[in-house]
């Protein structure tokens, strides 16, 4: 087994959320740590994510703050949003199905993620080095992030399914020579 540690400096959290029914609001999270573990086939055994609620940006300071609000995440109350996976399955050539508990503002839900892992190289620092496109969606209000106004037109202000969208970087400094052909 190898663990990989997530490279925070080329990694995006991100997400995206409907607006009043007619565009996308797009923010990420700019702090979290973890780690993927993977077999000695190299495909993934565990992954374990630590995101800083506050961390939130999406390029609004006034929506920023609302967002870290009690209406919303309440960051000072819940400060951290976690995964822990409870099962990784192939499902074909490099992806794969990575199931887990969510925990983000005090309430732990299973999900389910699509992951997409590259093969390993060798930097130019001599570490071992992986990345993963990793992608899902959740209902916002099955996590208790339920405030919304209804429009005029009958719209949410906000909508429920938040997509997630997750560009992942990591390294390892145990030994995986034979892995990345040194």
């Amino acid at each position: 087994m190898t663990t990989w540690t997530i490279d925070a400096l080329h990694t995006q959290i991100e997400f995206s959320v409907r607006h009043m029914g007619l565009s996308t609001v797009r923010g990420r999270f700019k702090a979290f740590g973890g780690s993927v573990t993977t077999g000695d086939d190299g495909a993934p055994t565990a992954v374990a994510v630590d995101i800083e609620t506050a961390s939130i940006d999406t390029n609004a300071a006034d929506r920023d703050a609302h967002l870290r609000s009690p209406d919303f995440f309440d960051a000072a109350a819940h400060p951290t949003i976690t995964f822990r996976s409870t099962g990784v399955r192939a499902i074909g050539g490099d992806r794969f199905e990575v199931v887990g508990d969510l925990t983000m503002h005090g309430v732990t839900r299973p999900i389910t993620l699509e992951a997409e892992i590259g093969d390993p190289i060798r930097d130019p620092w001599g570490q071992a080095r992986r990345a993963a496109v990793v992608g899902g969606k959740l209902n916002r209000k099955d996590f208790g992030l339920a405030w919304n106004q209804i429009l005029e037109a009958g719209a949410l202000l906000v909508g429920e399914e938040v997509r997630l969208s997750f560009d992942v970087e990591a390294t390892s400094s145990e030994a995986v020579a034979e892995t990345v052909g040194a």
